[in-house]
């Protein structure tokens, strides 16, 4: 499950760089939102590998909602003045429509892993 993991995670920074290259406005960006969570759902199986499909969704989740709620701070606005890799994983201004886009990211990547586990012919809860 680790190598699918971090092939997942690749194929998901990558699908993020192209869209950047091909698109613009909305979809750029909510695209690269939903994208951005399912990135986290294979990096949280990358690195517990066991973690059930729901659990992957769920934590992947509440990290792109608790970092877009930090914006609501200064805190990722200072640090992305100052830092690439600040501004690429904090952003720096909340935008509430990013919430649900999250939301879709996490969707997607337990209907990934929870497939992906099914077709091994590993029970995974769907909850």
């Amino acid at each position: 499950m680790r190598l699918s993991a971090a092939g997942a995670a690749l194929a998901t920074v990558g699908a993020g760089l192209g869209l950047r290259a091909v698109a613009v406005g909305e979809v750029a960006k909510y695209g690269g939102d939903a994208l951005y969570t399912l990135l986290l759902v294979a990096l949280v199986v990358l690195v517990a590998p066991r973690v059930t499909a729901w659990k992957a969704g769920a934590l992947a989740l509440a990290v792109s909602w608790g970092i877009e709620f930090l914006q609501l701070s200064e805190l990722p606005a200072e640090l992305s003045r100052h830092s690439t890799a600040a501004r690429l994983i904090l952003g720096s201004t909340f935008n509430a429509p990013d919430l649900f886009w999250y939301a879709v990211g996490a969707l997607v990547g337990w209907l990934v892993v929870a497939s992906r586990r099914a077709g091994q012919g590993r029970t995974s809860p769907a909850l």
